[in-house]
């Protein structure tokens, strides 16, 4: 059994590096410029709303991911690739302003919590379950022989680094007052250039593994 076999150093090993893949303090930062101008009991839920769900995707594609992908004949550079693309167009609208004129447009503020949430996207899926996450989560409890032992644990650790990044989360309000208006414009800004450049690399990533790149590079 895997419990028998496991042992602190593998635990520390799959936490550093789903600390690292997710990133709890640089999704911090985004976080805050997504929510930006929201009251802080709504950035409280739709931070706790996208923790949880980007939790439960997490834990479905570690467990059950590859699988489900071979059989509807999705490869993983392809969802890296899609991932990049769509994480590309929310940093447009980050570098450009156009989520706080959508805000301005609605009138009837009932309707804009329907109307501009990002807790399922960007912020679940996938700046915290994106791409390198989910395969991280694959290829860990694949290391554990995907016995039942296994995958709690690796799903345990998981949940702790999730954790951590409702903290972060939770922490943003008060960074952004002592940042005042004109540095979260800023910052809003700067992390859309970030955002742009994080989603590029999701696309080249998924390239490079299906061969892509060096086809180009060898055409150039």
């Amino acid at each position: 059994m895997f419990l028998d076999l496991v042992d602190i150093a593998f635990l520390i090993t799959a936490f550093v590096t789903l600390f690292v893949v997710i990133d709890p303090i640089g999704t911090a930062p985004l976080f805050l410029a997504l929510t930006q101008g929201m009251t802080a009991a709504r950035r409280r839920a739709i931070g706790v709303r996208a923790c949880v769900i980007a939790a439960i995707l997490l834990a479905l594609f570690g467990i059950a991911g590859e699988d489900f992908l071979r059989f509807i004949g999705i490869s993983m550079p392809a969802f890296q690739i899609a991932g990049g693309i769509l994480l590309f167009l929310t940093a447009l609208d980050m570098l450009f302003d156009r989520r706080s004129q959508r805000r301005a447009d609605h009138a009837d503020e009932s309707k804009a919590p329907l109307a501009d949430d990002p807790s399922v996207f960007p912020l679940a899926m996938p700046l915290i379950a994106g791409p390198g996450a989910m395969a991280t989560m694959v290829l860990l409890i694949g290391e554990t022989g995907r016995s039942l032992e296994g995958m709690a644990l690796i799903t345990g650790v998981m949940l702790v680094v999730v954790a951590l990044v409702l903290v972060s989360f939770l922490l943003a309000a008060p960074i952004e007052r002592l940042l005042g208006r004109t540095g979260t414009m800023v910052m809003t800004r700067l992390f859309g250039l970030l955002l742009a450049a994080l989603s590029v690399q999701f696309v080249l990533n998924g390239a490079s593994a299906i061969g892509i790149l060096p086809v180009v590079a060898e055409g150039l």
